[in-house]
């Protein structure tokens, strides 16, 4: 096993679980959308989980499809390998016809630190990964910067960081969707503060970092994965240039 088989097996394994909710979106179509959304999460999730089983039998994986035992499994938190997954990011969006703001997410936490992840944007046709990972966008000097933000619930505290840094406010739908649009320059900077779980941001900030962007939490503080509670509310991940007058204005609305 080699750190480029981790980077490898990342994205072959997101990539492929896309291929199989393409096949299944298409298979099932959209006139029933909660049977599309139930059997999208299952289905990924078992493939992903039985891929890791057969391929990296002992490490530990994290799914946000897994049950809550095997969720606060102890052995999870001694392991020095665990594989952080979201089989179905944007379910939402999975299931709305047109859509392609929806996601998977394979990452390794390895020893402490994010050391490979892929985030496969299906009905987009291409995944984002630690193996090449993507070359980050120029600066627009002359444009406001746009930030992205929930499609059904963007906070009002966004909404006011928008406001202090003249920022305009771009919907899209899942997380890795979102972090995503940072990395392609369909925006500058992703900020969340309204709650997310360690499979929602695990695999692009691996890749995030690997290109060279900011991530890290709102007060700047790093991210941290592979713990007891997987919460992980609130997320900034930037063009690196845009990241400290974000970690400002966010520093200025909570004086």
């Amino acid at each position: 096993m080699t750190i480029r088989d981790d980077h490898v097996l990342a994205t072959d394994l997101a990539t492929e679980a896309g291929e199989k909710l393409l096949a299944l979106r298409e298979k099932q179509g959209f006139a029933d959308p909660s049977t599309l959304r139930k059997e999208g999460d299952a289905s990924a999730h078992v493939f992903l989980m039985d891929a890791l089983a057969r391929l990296r039998p002992g490490d530990s994986v994290l799914s946000e499809e897994a049950t809550r035992e095997e969720r606060l499994d102890p052995r999870r938190l001694k392991a020095e390998r665990v594989w952080i997954v979201d089989p179905l990011d944007g379910t939402r969006e999975f299931a709305e016809e047109g859509r392609g703001d929806w996601a998977v997410h394979v990452a390794l936490w390895e020893n402490g630190r994010l050391s490979a992840g892929a985030v496969a944007l299906p009905a987009q046709g291409r995944t984002l990964s630690t193996l090449e990972p993507p070359v980050l966008p120029a600066v627009r000097p002359e444009a406001r910067p746009r930030i992205a933000v929930s499609r059904t619930r963007p906070p009002e505290f966004v909404q006011n960081l928008a406001r202090l840094a003249g920022a305009d406010l771009v919907p899209i739908g899942s997380a890795g969707a979102k972090i995503s649009a940072v990395l392609t320059g369909e925006v500058e900077a992703y900020v969340h503060a309204g709650g997310q779980y360690e499979w929602d941001s695990a695999a692009p900030v691996a890749v995030a970092l690997a290109a060279g962007a900011h991530a890290s939490r709102i007060d700047g503080s790093p991210l941290t994965y592979n713990q007891g509670d997987p919460s992980l509310p609130d997320i900034l991940v930037s063009l690196p240039g845009l990241a400290p007058t974000l970690l400002a204005g966010i520093r200025d609305l909570h004086r």
